[in-house]
């Protein structure tokens, strides 16, 4: 998870942050164009990025109530977006308690690539491998899997299970093989490095609107990734010293510092034109 902000991350990001409004009103191109220049993505890469989104269906042409050209989001960009604020803003501690999900699949040989993709995405939702052709992940991800899996008309090749792991290894050891924990962790110490310098910042000068507004959607756009790389288990499973929890924190402390604030900012919109 590099700290590599792609323009059509951004524009996902700044939806999922402002712009999803209660009747589904379009955002105009010339803010998201505002918004944008914000953290230095120009019109040309804007207008392409949001091509590429609508060509894949995320979002919808529109009209602003006066009139202005906008794009809204398509009905399955604001399900993914819905599906990813339960990971997103999750403050609730999982438990062991709560089980597992298995996904088991199978797909034809004829039909290989969707085995590719069966498995990245199932990955890309956090899953673990447990076995060829069997997956695993806390079970309070099975309704945004199931979701995942009908949008994309691959439920057919999958069943999904809720189950506790019986061993016979330890479930800790188990755990360890399902997942890179190294990898994950170093994804977590990243976004602390970038990141938390921000949160005392702030702590000790709090800026403007426009500056919240840039450093939360920065932030944002960092950390939505990681609940998807990141399973967030419980925590007597995973190593001592977990950063996991750290960074969850410092998310949390951004998005209660800056989200408001950035909001204003979003709000505003744009500049009065100057008289001649």
């Amino acid at each position: 998870m590099a700290e590599q902000h792609t323009p059509r991350s951004l524009i996902v990001s700044l939806y999922g942050a402002y712009g999803r409004s209660p009747d589904g009103a379009p955002v105009p191109v010339a803010e998201l164009i505002r918004l944008l220049g914000v953290l230095g993505v120009d019109a040309p890469s804007v207008r392409s990025s949001v091509s590429r989104l609508k060509r894949r269906g995320l979002l919808l042409p529109g009209r602003t109530a006066d009139g202005a050209a906008g794009y809204a989001l398509s009905d399955d960009a604001r399900m993914l977006l819905d599906d990813g604020d339960r990971r997103i803003y999750a403050r609730t501690e999982p438990r062991l308690s709560d089980g597992w999900v298995l996904a088991v699949f199978s797909v034809p040989e004829a039909e290989r690539h969707k085995r590719h993709l069966l498995r990245s995405r199932l990955a890309r939702l956090g899953f673990g491998s447990a076995a060829p052709g069997v997956w695993i992940a806390p079970a309070r991800l099975h309704q945004e899997t199931r979701h995942t899996l009908e949008r994309l008309d691959l439920s057919g090749y999958v069943d999904l299970f809720r189950g506790d792991h019986l061993g016979y290894a330890p479930t800790a050891e188990a755990v360890a093989r399902w997942w890179d924990l190294p990898s994950i962790a170093k994804l977590h110490e990243e976004f602390l490095d970038a990141h938390e310098p921000v949160l005392r910042a702030w702590s000790t000068a709090p800026g403007t609107a426009e500056e919240a507004y840039r450093a939360y959607l920065l932030a944002l756009d960092s950390w939505r990734r990681l609940p998807y790389a990141d399973p967030v288990l419980p925590l007597e499973l995973l190593p001592e010293n977990w950063p996991g929890s750290r960074s969850a924190e410092v998310f949390a402390a951004l998005h209660e510092r800056l989200h408001a604030l950035g909001g204003e900012f979003v709000a505003q919109g744009p500049p009065a034109p100057q008289e001649a």
